[in-house]
């Protein structure tokens, strides 16, 4: 069966193509002989109440200096499209909130967007987590600088971040009586302005922050521990971390049986669930990485797993 299938994505020639979990995506999709087409969240348009973009036909090889070629740009009416892959990462601003408005239309059409755009615009990946409070660590959202102060004088060792960020990118720990809480939660609420999640600190990050992926509310058996490095306390790999694989606990089970059918009901076909110890700290659910890592490490195909749950609903 050949399908055209359409990427969204952020510039391919950009990517870290050894890590790249939508490059796995694309060459599962080009080994089963499917015909790729790329585009940017710049090249969508609309056109008469129909979703247009400007695309551009996509080989890709897995060699970490040559992995692409595209060629040449041209319109294409997306409703011509059997599946669409939403992959732009965060930050989730003005761009990436259209780009979810005119995926939707396309997806009212009959096309499969994965992830459901809609639920991708209204599941921001840590307020989604406080969803399932029995799974998360006491957490507060807030801008007011003086709920925040009064959470760490409660909660001791907190570790503060934006909403809308990705990477451990502005995430901080504070500890009691540090003399920068103050200015840490002026910076990162812009002086009131804008809430902020602030969760007790888990110790358990020594160990790994696990990324367990999800497909269609069932998680792959299989986690990647992120390892902070040395004199770090984010275990995220875009902050140095290093990768390790592990076999889902118990526990972590049970919080996928928490989160699964909520995902499953919300279109939300892939996702990455962030659990430190026993506790799950994020849903990431715009472009979920740790693929490349997993498949080498328990030589498991999870593209080609998400590809056949998809087909399922098509």
């Amino acid at each position: 069966m050949s399908l055209n299938i359409g990427v969204v994505m952020d510039p391919i020639a950009h990517i870290k193509p050894w890590k790249d979990t939508t490059l796995a995506m694309l060459l599962e999709a080009q080994r089963r002989g499917w015909t790729l087409h790329y585009m940017e969240p710049a090249d969508l348009y609309v056109r008469d109440g129909r979703v247009f973009a400007v695309t551009r036909d996509l080989a890709v090889r897995d060699d970490n200096q040559d992995w692409f070629t595209l060629g040449e740009p041209a319109p294409r009416d997306l409703t011509g499209m059997d599946m669409i892959l939403m992959r732009q990462d965060p930050p989730f601003d003005a761009a990436y909130l259209y780009a979810t408005y005119l995926l939707e239309k396309v997806e009212r059409e009959g096309v499969l967007v994965a992830n459901r755009p809609a639920s991708v615009r209204d599941s921001n990946e840590k307020l989604f987590a406080t969803d399932f409070p029995q799974c998360c660590v006491p957490t507060l959202v807030s801008g007011r600088a003086a709920l925040l102060r009064e959470f760490v004088k409660e909660q001791g060792d907190t570790v503060m971040k934006p909403l809308d960020a990705m990477g451990g990118t502005n995430v901080f720990r504070i500890e009691p009586g540090s003399a920068n809480l103050s200015v840490i939660i002026d910076v990162l609420t812009e002086d009131g302005k804008t809430p902020i999640m602030a969760q007790r600190f888990v110790p358990e990050i020594k160990q790994g922050d696990k990324r367990i992926l999800m497909i269609n509310g069932e998680p792959v058996p299989y986690a990647l521990a992120r390892i902070p490095k040395e004199g770090e306390f984010r275990g995220n790999l875009a902050a140095g971390g290093t990768g390790e694989g592990r076999e889902l606990t118990d526990r972590d089970r049970w919080i996928c049986e928490q989160v699964g059918p909520t995902l499953k009901r919300k279109g939300l076909y892939f996702v990455g669930l962030d659990v430190i110890g026993d506790y799950l700290t994020e849903i990431n659910v715009t472009s979920p990485t740790c693929v490349r890592e997993l498949d080498r490490i328990f030589d498991i195909n999870i593209a080609g797993q998400l590809f056949d749950a998809l087909l399922e609903l098509k």
